[in-house]
């Protein structure tokens, strides 16, 4: 009889046991945010289920037995702006950790009104500031996980089309923008930016993908303008990306494969010490195959990989000690057969262009974080990072019929090393960081920069080169012959060379009669290859006209370092200066409820000592450049919640140049009169989630030219020659892009699968990103992108 009653209990038992093991748990840390000090008291729940409890008093909270499955978590505290976690998971059987700050309620706006957007509250950052998480990155349509894509939906951002993932701010240049990762700052940040493929300078599309995987950046902080004084050396706009910090209570595994590659990714705890967690990445991208699938070929072949690893270690209730480490090699090649895959030189995406580029970059930092009082804490960071460009760029010359048909012969002439670049680029950095928050309604930071630089930089030209573009106002020696000789000895330069950058800042956030916040900040900047000291005032702040609406505005001057290359490339002695912007803005901003916000904002900037190139194809530059650029953004935001999400958002962004050089002033490569963006997300159910962006865009400015035919006046010899007659005198097409996105998630024992299908330009409507002169054949090609398929699986478990 016993025996039968213990047969039938764990009869009983077993299915009980099993459901439970189909349950999982999230334990997690609250802190508050202007001082890092963990709260207790704060009441975290699963919305829309009944999960709740309150953190104790070392801020740590506890929700057990939770089915698997994706949550929005909801995390309040009495005096503290309520946050919503949307896209939280749970795993069977594990248990996930998480950290999360809340931002001091100042009075300004009810919690109520701004719950929904955690982290662009906050009143010392006031003007322009959107944030992202992480699977808000990974689910941005078109974006295929990168956080770049995913950020050319925001207002008053544009990038130069599918084909390129960097971004350029309010009619700057994507090389102008501000990027910290952890607090470490960071200037490379994309991946195939083919240094010395445009007549030996910089593209200024930038790269095409970033170096950060899907999934690896945890949140991000974006201000289109009027950023504090403790961020500096570039001037457009400012990026903040944190890296997630590893599980410390259970080992989770991901992995994603799709037709470019995969993903694999480690995020729990480090095996060795109790206290230390751990965060790996590894991708690796190949594109031969989906070049293949959209009849890309010619295009060459790029590769590249992005490994990474940050641990994270609570040395005791006051100390936090990470250490983050980034690796990043790429390779683009691109030979002859390439060349024989165009079949017409005068082809969109065509090109006559052979070479090889060889990147490695990365870096190495440790984050030290040290709760110093009741309200104050101390960041200290030292990093290390790395470039090192090996470029033979080079040209080949196929026989071609009138209408630029390739003629296949028994060979092509060509050479993959007509133009040689090495770029090494070291600095070793040391960052002090002190906040502190004086009552309630002050808050103060204080920092300083300390960096050493290393250049190493040599620059060959083989022989003498022909350049078949030039600007009407280019001096030439013969005025009939119609192009230009490049000579070695104008290309060519080596400088091995070192310097010291310095920054001291002072920020300061007060809040006066509950209604005005102000933000004024100081800072100072030394930089060492330009032996310049600079000085840069800053104000920002907010004024509450009622509990659903504000008015924002900022002012500044914003100070930009000349890039590496540009200083190594200069005639010895030669010294560039540090350009300079001048910033207003004055913005408005509407709650209309929760979750839907209504933000306008107007900008104006005037630019002066701008780096220009006063002769077409030499390395030479100077500071004579003047400009301004001026604008409006609009948007209207409406945060997850119940099942949808989606944004509206127009631009309209002028911006002018003059180089000083006799061509009067002209429309910068980034004045897009026009911007309009379009995002929209449906979750049908707890397994569909489908997603689309909509994108307009006026057509980027390209040059207004005459084409001179038979230059060298040898019918053996046929070449034609482009003489530029306006700078950016008529314009692209207008750029039109409809990316869609589907996901579906299901379970499987203790795995979650995500099956995804992502493409980029579904109307396979071409977008030209620059006109390009083929002297071969005299005619201009377009480079672009139409269609741009990914799809794949991911899985964690």
């Amino acid at each position: 009889m016993h025996r039968r009653r213990l047969a039938l209990i764990c009869s009983l038992l077993i299915p009980i046991s099993i459901f439970a093991q189909e349950k999982g748990t999230l334990k997690g840390k609250i802190i508050e945010e202007s001082t890092k000090r963990p709260l207790s008291g704060a009441t975290v729940s699963i919305k829309g289920r009944p999960f709740t409890c309150s953190t104790d008093t070392s801020g740590m909270f506890v929700l057990s037995s939770i089915p698997a499955g994706t949550y929005s978590l909801v995390i309040s505290n009495i005096g503290f702006q309520e946050k919503i976690l949307n896209d939280v998971g749970v795993v069977n059987g594990k248990t996930s950790y998480l950290e999360a700050e809340l931002l001091q309620d100042a009075r300004q706006l009810s919690a109520v009104s701004v719950r929904a957007f955690r982290g662009e509250n906050n009143l010392s950052t006031p003007v322009s500031a959107y944030s992202f998480s992480r699977e808000e990155i990974f689910k941005s349509p078109g974006a295929q996980g990168d956080i770049f894509r995913a950020i050319g939906i925001l207002p008053g951002v544009v990038s130069s089309g599918g084909q390129y993932s960097a971004i350029a701010v309010r009619g700057q240049g994507t090389s102008d923008n501000v990027y910290m990762v952890d607090d470490i700052p960071v200037f490379q940040v994309s991946h195939l930016e083919i240094e010395g493929f445009n007549s030996g300078f910089n593209d200024p599309n930038g790269g095409r993908f970033s170096i950060f995987a899907p999934r690896v950046i945890d949140n991000a902080t974006f201000q289109g303008g009027g950023f504090g004084a403790q961020y500096g050396r570039k001037n457009a706009s400012y990026l903040g990306l944190g890296i997630k910090e590893g599980n410390r209570t259970n080992p989770f595994y991901s992995g994603q494969f799709d037709l470019l590659g995969f993903t694999l990714i480690y995020d729990g705890p480090s095996g060795v010490d109790r206290k230390t967690s751990v965060f790996a990445s590894a991708r690796y991208q190949d594109f031969r195959l989906l070049e293949k699938m959209v009849g890309l070929t010619r295009a060459g072949f790029p590769s590249y990989g992005d490994y990474m690893i940050k641990t994270s270690t609570e040395i005791n209730a006051k100390n936090k000690l990470t250490f983050i480490a980034m690796y990043n090699p790429e390779k683009y090649t691109r030979d002859v057969d390439n060349v024989l895959d165009s079949k017409n030189l005068n082809d969109d995406n065509n090109s006559s262009f052979v070479g090889r580029s060889v990147v490695t970059k990365g870096l190495a930092g440790l984050h030290l974080r040290t709760l110093t009082g009741r309200s104050s804490y101390w960041k200290n960071i030292l990093y290390y990072r790395f470039l090192d460009v090996n470029n033979r760029l080079g040209n080949s010359t196929p026989a071609v019929d009138t209408a630029g048909n390739i003629i296949k012969t028994g060979s092509i002439p060509y050479e993959t090393d007509l133009r040689r670049i090495r770029n090494k680029q070291f600095e070793t950095g040391y960052r002090s960081i002190f906040t502190t928050r004086l009552g309630r309604d002050v808050t103060a930071t204080a920092g300083m920069d300390l960096s050493r630089v290393d250049l190493d930089y040599t620059r060959k030209l083989k022989h003498t080169d022909t350049l078949y573009t030039f600007n009407s106002n280019d001096y030439r020696p013969d005025p009939a012959a119609y192009y230009l000789v490049l000579d070695p000895v104008d290309f060519n330069a080596s400088v091995k060379d070192h310097a010291y950058n310095a920054s001291g800042y002072l920020d300061l956030s007060v809040t006066l009669f509950d209604r005005l916040t102000l933000n004024p900040g100081v800072r100072y900047d030394y930089t060492g290859f330009t032996k310049q000291n600079t000085v840069a005032p800053r104000l920002s702040g907010s004024i509450r006209l009622d509990e659903k609406q504000n008015i924002n505005f900022a002012a500044g001057i914003y100070y930009q370092d000349p890039s590496y290359a540009d200083i190594a490339s200069q005639p010895m002695g030669h010294l560039l200066r540090n350009e300079r912007a001048y910033q207003y803005i004055l913005g408005y901003k509407f709650y209309f409820t929760p979750d839907l916000k209504f933000t306008a904002e107007g900008w104006y900037k005037k630019l002066d000592d701008l780096a220009v190139q006063p002769a077409s194809g030499r390395p030479y530059l100077n500071n004579a450049g003047t400009g301004n650029a001026y604008g409006f953004d609009g948007s209207l935001i409406k945060r997850l919640s119940k099942k949808f999400h989606g944004q509206l958002s127009y631009s309209f962004m002028r911006s002018k140049r003059d180089d000083h050089d006799g061509l009067r002033e002209y429309d910068y490569i980034f004045d897009l009169p026009h911007v309009i963006s379009l995002l929209g997300s449906y979750e049908h159910n707890k397994k569909w989630i489908f997603s689309g962006k909509f994108r307009y865009a006026t057509g980027r400015p390209t040059d207004t030219y005459v084409v001179h035919r038979n230059v060298f006046n040898d019918p053996g010899l046929l070449r034609s020659s482009q003489e530029i007659v306006k700078k950016n005198g008529r314009r692209l097409r207008d750029f039109i892009s409809l990316d869609l996105r589907a996901d579906y998630k299901f379970n499987s024992g203790r795995i979650q699968y995500t099956a995804f299908f992502d493409v980029v330009d579904v109307l396979n409507q071409f977008n030209q990103n620059s006109a390009i002169f083929q002297p071969i054949t005299g005619r201009t090609y377009y480079l672009g992108l139409a269609i741009f398929p990914t799809f794949g699986m991911r899985l964690e478990f």
